[in-house]
């Protein structure tokens, strides 16, 4: 199968693959999205209704607890032998990974399974599956409230506004999906967010370009 964004590696093995090293971590296995059910639940508040509502919210945020920490999940599927990435659609224009901000001292795994859960499940406790958090893909920062995130961090940038670590997050052959009625969650295939910031911002379009370390094994029925 050819590559995805010219770097990565996608094979076809229903009877997964064998790491000649050792090293399962760098293969990740995803099935087809056949296999998980989706569905509706209450909507969430929608916390900012403008620009200027965000960037408020974020210096009120940085006063009252200094640095915003933020973590978001990588979750991949197989869709037409292609892997596709679950992305929430908010308004039918802005595209988001599932994730969301640390509460003070919670550590990054539990906080991003506790948004997980709150976004894409029934029940607090994942609905019986537990979240399986991988590997950190990548950390980006905001230099300032009103710049984009991005991946480098300047010396000269003493006090960054915001940082965000994507993680992979591995799913099981089977799972139930229920994300709230105002957001939409999405399976986009990796070669269209691929570079495309113009539509899925700097964050979203580099995940191909960090996903590159693995060989993406497609699970076939």
């Amino acid at each position: 199968m050819g590559d995805e964004g010219g770097s990565l590696h996608v094979s076809n093995d229903s009877n997964g693959l064998d790491d000649d090293n050792g090293d399962q971590s760098r293969i990740l296995d995803i099935y087809p999205l056949s296999s998980y059910y989706f569905s509706s639940k209450e909507a969430l508040p929608i916390k900012d209704e403008s620009v200027a509502d965000r960037l408020q919210r974020m210096k009120s945020n940085y006063a009252a607890n200094g640095l915003r920490t933020c973590v978001e999940a990588v979750i991949l599927v197989e869709l037409f032998k292609h892997p596709h990435i679950l992305l929430l659609q908010v308004r039918n224009c802005m595209f988001k990974l599932p994730g969301g901000r640390l509460r003070p001292a919670e550590s990054e795994i539990d906080g991003l399974k506790r948004k997980l859960s709150r976004k894409l499940c029934v029940n607090p406790d994942a609905d019986g599956i537990p979240w399986e958090v991988g590997e950190c893909l990548g950390v980006w920062w905001r230099h300032n409230f009103d710049t984009s995130l991005c991946r480098d961090l300047p010396s000269k940038v003493k006090n960054p506004k915001e940082c965000t670590k994507l993680f992979i997050v591995r799913l099981p052959d089977c799972r139930k999906f229920v994300a709230p009625k105002n957001l939409k969650l999405l399976a986009i295939p990796l070669c269209q967010i691929n570079k495309n910031q113009e539509t899925y911002g700097p964050v979203i379009s580099g995940v191909p370009e960090m996903l590159s370390k693995f060989t993406i094994n497609i699970i076939e029925d």
